[in-house]
């Protein structure tokens, strides 16, 4: 009794610690602080994860010639629908605590496959591994990422994800830095096989924070109970309900819009890019740059101003911001087709996707059934994304096709994005009506 006693005294005063630095971040309530901390945890792991394989990605892409993005987003978007089913299988029959372990160790076991072939096949064999690779890498990302908001926002309510999401996915941001930067440190010391058994270990480290998280959750969350039952339903329901839903439709309408701009915007910095800088020193130090100043604005934001966006504008505002962004953006590449202009129009546009859009747009989730949190959820995040990617590359194509130039397809982007910008609006104020329709039933 005693030793129990003291445990739980050693964990209450480490509680006590974690709030008092944490609540001169965030407005972050005292029973809160442990939740946080393990979200924080979960997602750098994961985070760290990819961008330890994203830069081995990368290389393999160019030794097997993958420059073909169309066909490459087709391939990726096929994989991100077969995985889809069993994943909804799993969420049908097994609670939170044993489907998601059993999620991120299918990955790792995937990791630990490649890192064998790499070891064991000759260099032609290689090249064909890489083009694999390439392909699961992009649905890799979309789907441990997709998981891991889907708990969260099991967890946490609408009220706590505009204060909380910000500071979780300020983890994210710093996982990607600390994962670049191991690959970037050692990959000409260690070989890639090694960087790979890395990358899976990192995501054991996410599984033991879901187990963190769920035991925390089942005590001191706003869903105490919903870690102990299997969600149910059925396995189609992820791509039913979000049809039927005009409130889901339309955050895949969401996500939709902003793949397709994602892509439209890539495919103008290749464009722009390749006439202004002849040499690939230049051009990688020109990407180099970008990223480091996307990591850093967006961190920034992530810790200090996201929660605070979110109070004082609301989910309709703060979701607003980014398709407004866009359509600027577009609207001056239009005007401006230059490098500067790209630089400024690129940076924002990340930095404001991760720091402001991604967290938003999850508390979007929160006032749905536990069902669509998982499975709706996943279908968009995944399917519904990699589609955007495959509209926006395959009309990319198109428009250059008919002669279109880069200042020319921006101008096709502006109107899009003023649809996205709409959708936005509406979401917003849908998510805040169905809130405060919970609290009043609570």
């Amino acid at each position: 009794m005693k030793k129990g006693g003291t445990r739980a005294t050693g964990e209450t005063h480490a509680s006590g610690f974690l709030y008092s630095v944490l609540k001169r971040v965030i407005d972050v309530r005292p029973e809160e602080a442990s939740l946080l901390v393990w979200s924080w945890f979960y997602i750098f792991a994961v985070l760290s994860s990819y961008y330890i394989m994203r830069p081995i990605r990368d290389q393999m892409g160019v030794a097997g010639g993958v420059n073909n993005l169309q066909w490459l987003f087709t391939g990726t978007l096929a994989g991100m629908l077969l995985l889809s089913i069993p994943f909804a299988y799993l969420v049908k029959k097994l609670p939170r605590t044993r489907f998601i372990p059993i999620s991120y160790r299918f990955f790792a076991a995937n990791i630990l496959l490649f890192a064998l072939a790499l070891g064991f096949t000759n260099p032609e064999q290689t090249i064909w591994v890489g083009r694999f690779f390439f392909i699961w890498l992009s649905v890799f990302n979309l789907f441990v990422v997709s998981i891991f908001w889907a708990l969260i926002v099991d967890i946490f309510n609408s009220e706590q994800g505009k204060r909380l999401f910000g500071f979780i996915a300020a983890g994210a941001t710093i996982g990607a830095i600390v994962g670049s930067g191991v690959t970037a440190s050692f990959a000409r010391v260690v070989p890639t096989p090694a960087l790979l058994i890395g990358s899976a270990l990192m995501l054991e480290v996410a599984v033991y924070s879901v187990g963190r998280l769920s035991k925390l959750a089942s005590s001191h969350g706003t869903r105490p109970t919903n870690g102990k039952n299997p969600v149910g339903g059925s396995i189609w329901a992820g791509i039913t309900h979000t049809f039927k839903s005009s409130y889901l439709g339309n955050v895949a309408i969401f996500i939709l819009l902003y793949g397709i701009t994602a892509t439209f915007l890539y495919f103008e910095q290749a464009s722009i890019v390749s006439g202004g800088f002849k040499d690939r020193g230049e051009q990688t130090s020109f990407f180099a740059t970008v990223d480091l100043l996307v990591n850093a604005l967006t961190l920034v934001v992530q810790l200090f101003l996201t929660g605070k966006l979110l109070r004082w504008f609301g989910v309709s505002l703060t979701l607003a911001f980014l398709p407004a962004l866009t359509l600027v953006g577009f609207a001056t590449i239009t005007l401006l087709p230059t490098i500067m202009a790209l630089v400024v129009f690129q940076v924002l546009r990340r930095s404001s996707d991760y720091a402001i859009a991604r967290p938003t747009r999850e508390v979007l989730y929160t006032v749905v059934p536990r069902e669509d949190r998982y499975k709706a959820k996943n279908f968009i995040d995944t399917a519904v994304y990699r589609s955007g990617d495959q509209v926006g590359a395959w009309a990319y194509a198109g428009l250059g096709a008919l002669g279109f130039g880069a200042a020319g397809i921006a101008l096709v982007a502006i109107p899009v994005s003023f649809i996205w910008l709409i959708n936005s609006l509406w979401l917003g104020r849908k998510q805040e009506s169905k809130a405060a329709k919970k609290t009043l039933k609570l």
